[in-house]
């Protein structure tokens, strides 16, 4: 063997991943694409003519059902509607006096002196701000609501639990419940059971009762097999074995799903009251919204969020047992003294209607009636702040929230940022990102270039302006790689849908206000978690704010927001960060709290500073729990683009929403079940991507 042979056949080779291969060829595919869209524009805009009329074919399919099933619905409508009516009429005789003392011993029970002092506190709100006949409408619907949902949650989770067959069947109804918007199910709803309360009553029925399926699973799936064991060796029946064996050691696993039904069902009181609500808290914050009376549903929407941590706290106490033990007044409170304290309460209300029939005990004016001149003053700071506020608004509109949307190409035009690309601009753009992609692919490897090459691109082209073939060959090529090939193709269906329903527009909108939205909560957020990571300080403070910001409504988010910035796309990106800031904040904290202690002492000792530690050992294995957190972030994203809708967007949740003032039932459908394809879409990639991680 000569010396130039042997040289040659001993040099290094380079090496290409095939997973890069058809990345390449759709990169040369999206080159080609943009080049093109100017002779063929369908590349980017889905012509109306291709699109296919099923929205239609479903609203005749739902008028010929609806026609001969209406009477049914109908009367059990009516069926529901008097004991509705009923718990209505029961909780507004009920004198607040006798309440207060029945909620403040349940809450002694539960979790302590704290929580009855809370208690007492947030119903001394309620009456002294005017709403106690409309909170106790409210806690009507949540009563006879979460009964139904709890008996229905349970029944299915044993289903799914006795029968290993059904549960994916039933996992993916489950996913569709919580991910389709309840606007998009309220139109078949009110065609079904007519307009009024009861169909908020159902609509809170079945947007509560995932949770509860889940959780039962969750609790029955957890139960020990040496327990299971012990109740078939002492001659259990299987029945026996089920009530007395696993579903007590379930038990508290299915309490937590009691708890988060019952705030599912109290989130849906101002949907119900869009759609027919009686008298209560959530037609009085939706109406207040309406006339801009911001004092008003300021007011309202604190009374929905008392409530909603009143309830939460004292049905998680119930369900989930204290670290440290019970404290000495939940000791003191037996079960014995609460029963005694619940039949004095009942004897008081007795009483006072015996004494004082016609009197109400409310105060004659409440804070309600008394808060014009908190309208004028929250006017008058709004006018005097406008400066401040439209600034803000029109900077991150025109630098940040247009660019995505229309692209740098699109935004730089004299009437927008004063200037247009040249060739020169356009051309340092393009070495700026492929330098900056070189550098990741040196740096680490191929998959953060690619990201930013993608990123690139759609910052210049914005999301109105990339291919469509590409965008979904480009999720469905990344579908396929993390999770195979079954979950690409359902990525493929779904767009096509979408599509061809011609949605491809508000796909879009939606696409980038989340995706926007999610970064912003993960930057803001992600930086709280770690700073409350470091700090106890910090995670005191931050605890209950984000307690009440996950108790809240969705709907109680837009008040801020329409309060100083106004309808627009602004505004809703405001609401939607709000409600979705919370699971990175908690996520980012959990995850570097709890990793492992060995290896940052490890880290530490070898002479890495505090900064390198957080990026490069603690950040990295707390990644899965951070991924969680992301999911959970996409999904409340997803969730608020209906209730968004209300505020000026014109995405899928505009969609919906129209519908819905339409009785457009195939339009809603659809729309409704493309926001839960992406929720679901997304979920699912997360979900494979950490399982990816954890086995490698």
């Amino acid at each position: 063997m000569t010396a130039p042979a042997a040289s040659f056949r001993s040099s290094p080779r380079v090496a290409i991943e095939p997973a890069l291969l058809p990345w390449c060829a759709l990169i040369a595919l999206t080159a080609l694409c943009l080049v093109l869209k100017t002779d063929f524009p369908w590349l980017v805009t889905f012509p109306k003519e291709w699109t296919l009329p099923l929205a239609a074919g479903v609203n005749a399919v739902t008028d010929a059902v609806v026609t001969v099933v209406q009477p049914a619905f109908r009367a059990l409508s009516a069926a529901l509607e008097a004991p509705m009516r009923g718990a209505r009429l029961v909780l507004v005789w009920l004198p607040w006096p006798a309440v207060m003392l029945a909620v403040a011993a349940l809450a002694l029970k539960s979790s302590g002196i704290r929580l009855a002092v809370f208690a007492l506190l947030a119903l001394t709100y309620i009456l002294l701000a005017g709403y106690w006949p409309q909170s106790m409408s409210t806690l009507s619907l949540v009563l006879l609501a979460v009964p139904i949902s709890t008996v229905l949650g349970f029944a299915l989770g044993v289903l799914g639990h006795t029968r290993p067959g059904l549960r994916p069947v039933l996992l993916g109804a489950l996913d569709l419940m919580q991910t389709v918007p309840a606007f998009a199910y309220l139109i078949p709803l009110l065609l079904l059971f007519g307009f009024g309360p009861v169909v908020g009553l159902i609509a809170s029925a079945i947007y509560a009762t995932p949770p509860m399926v889940r959780n039962t699973l969750l609790g029955l799936d957890r139960v020990p097999s040496d327990i299971s064991e012990a109740g078939l060796m002492s001659g259990c029946t299987r029945r026996q074995q089920f009530w007395h064996v696993e579903v007590p050691t379930a038990l508290p696993q299915i309490l937590v799903g009691f708890n988060q039904t019952t705030m599912a069902a109290l989130s849906m009181v101002i949907v119900a009251a869009i759609i027919g609500g009686f008298e209560d808290i959530g037609w009085e914050v939706l109406s207040s919204m309406r006339k801009a009376e911001f004092g008003q549903s300021i007011l309202s929407g604190l009374v929905i969020a008392l409530l909603a941590i009143l309830i939460d706290r004292l049905t998680i106490g119930f369900a989930k047992a204290r670290p440290a033990g019970p404290t000495a007044a939940m000791t003191w409170m037996t079960d014995r003294r609460l029963a005694i304290v619940l039949a004095l309460a009942a004897a008081l209300a007795i009483a006072i209607r015996l004494l004082w029939p016609n009197e109400t005990l409310l105060p004659a004016t409440g804070l309600r009636m008394q808060v014009g001149g908190i309208n004028q003053w929250l006017l008058g700071l709004v006018r005097d702040c406008a400066w401040f506020f439209d600034g803000l608004r029109d900077g991150v509109l025109y630098c940040l929230l247009l660019p995505l949307r229309i692209g740098i190409s699109g935004a730089a035009v004299p009437a927008i940022w004063g200037f247009t690309l040249s060739p020169t601009a356009n051309a340092t753009y393009a070495v700026a990102v492929l330098l900056a992609c070189a550098l990741l692919l040196h740096r680490f490897n191929w998959r953060p270039a690619l990201a930013l090459l993608v990123a690139g691109t759609l910052l210049y082209t914005g999301f109105l302006g990339f291919p469509w073939p590409v965008f979904i060959l480009g999720i469905a090529l990344l579908a396929f790689q993390v999770a195979g090939l079954r979950l690409a193709l359902f990525a493929v269906a779904g767009f096509l849908l979408i599509l061809v329903n011609g949605l491809w527009g508000a796909l879009v909108q939606s696409l980038y206000l989340c995706t926007l939205a999610v970064l912003l909560c993960l930057v803001i957020g992600g930086a709280l978690g770690v700073w409350a990571a470091y700090s106890e300080r910090v995670s005191r403070i931050l605890k209950p704010v984000c307690d009440a910001l996950q108790t809240m409504p969705q709907f109680v988010f837009l008040i801020p927001a329409l309060m100083f910035f106004k309808v627009g796309e602004f505004t809703a990106l405001i609401a939607i960060m709000l409600y979705a800031i919370v699971p990175p904040i908690r996520y980012v904290e959990h995850g570097l709290r709890h990793v492992r202690a060995d290896v940052v002492e490890a880290v530490e000792q070898m002479g890495a500073t505090p900064v390198q530690t957080l990026f490069q050992a603690k950040l990295p294995l707390a990644l899965p729990v951070v991924m969680l957190g992301l999911n959970q972030t996409i999904m409340a994203a997803l969730s608020m683009l209906a209730i968004a809708a209300l505020v000026g967007t014109r995405d899928l949740g505009q969609a919906v929403y129209v519908a819905l003032g339409k009785a457009d039932a195939g339009m809603g459908l659809i729309a409704g079940l493309s926001i839960a394809f992406l929720a679901i879409l997304a979920d699912r990639l997360i979900q494979a991507a950490v399982a990816g991680r954890a086995t490698t």
